[in-house]
This record gives structure tokens, C-alpha cells and sequence, in this order.
């Protein structure tokens, strides 16, 4: 854990909110450009499979915990970082939310997999939950299930 003054805190989180990257990854990269150690392919997708995990347990503590809202980001992002993993172990960055939904496409597309785009709208519901706090616990409680499923499949295809 790192401690950030509260201006800077703040200023982190705009920026992962407005480019759609976690915190995580803004830190990593600003220390990877100040320690000149760049991130290859290896390294980031090491990066992302570890955040998906880490979001994943917490969106599981936090829905015991019945903090529905936090829950649903923590399972977005669990299923964001699978995602980000497969493109980079391709070589390939995902900057966006356009870029997250393409690159599932993609995947479902290459595998005939069509449950792979369904258990995506899943987290992009959660996502969209955190920010409007609109879904019944029930349906948070089944889209969680429905994220996990996801990000074991998509770990299946590494």
C-alpha cells in the first residue's frame, strides 16, 4: 500500500476515471517512465492477470459486506484486467472502454464463444452500477457470479 497525499489521491482517481485505466496501472506506468524500466508485454500482462485476482477476492469481500456499489466496481474491474491480460499477451495496450468492448468481441468472435459477450454486459452493468447504484442485491449477487465465470473463461485461454 502506498500512501498519497490527499490532493494527489484525488487528482489519481479523476485520471483513472476519465481514461478508464485503474489506479494501479496510472502508478505503474508513471514509476516504470520514472525509473526508465519499460514494460513489455510479459510484464503488463503479469500485471493485469494480478489485478484481476486481487479485484475479484475483494469484490467478493465487499459482497459479503453487502457494499453492493463497491462490490460491482471490484468485479468490473476483475473482468476489465482478464480482458487487458489476453490483449497483452498480444502485444497489445487497451486504453479504453471501446477498446475493452472490441477486444471482447474479438475473443468471442475467435472462440464462437457467444457467453463470453454475455458475461461481459454483466460487468459493464456492475460498472454502470457503481456510478448509479440502481441493481437489487440480487442481481448484483448473479452479474458477480456471472463476472466470475467470465474470468475463468477467459483464463482458460491462456
Amino acid at each position: 500500500m502506498i500512501v498519497l497525499p490527499k490532493k494527489i489521491e484525488r487528482k489519481l482517481k479523476e485520471e483513472a476515471e476519465k481514461t478508464g485505466v485503474s489506479e494501479e496501472e496510472l502508478v505503474l506506468e508513471a514509476l516504470s517512465k520514472a525509473l526508465n524500466e519499460p514494460l513489455d508485454p510479459e510484464a503488463r500482462l503479469e500485471v493485469h492477470l494480478k489485478l484481476s485476482e486481487k479485484y475479484m477476492r475483494e469484490a467478493e469481500d465487499l459482497l459479503a459486506k453487502g457494499d453492493y456499489a463497491q462490490a460491482s466496481e471490484k468485479a468490473w474491474g476483475a473482468a476489465a484486467q482478464i480482458v487487458k491480460a489476453l490483449a497483452a499477451r498480444e502485444g497489445k495496450e487497451i486504453r479504453s472502454h471501446r477498446e475493452l468492448n472490441e477486444e471482447v468481441s474479438r475473443i468471442s468472435k475467435g472462440t464462437g464463444d457467444d457467453e463470453i459477450r454475455a458475461l461481459w454486459q454483466s460487468a459493464a452493468a456492475l460498472h454502470q452500477n457503481f456510478y448509479e447504484n440502481w441493481l437489487p442485491p440480487d442481481m448484483v449477487e448473479g452479474n458477480i457470479r456471472d463476472v466470475r465465470k467470465f474470468v475463468e473463461k477467459m483464463r482458460k485461454l491462456f
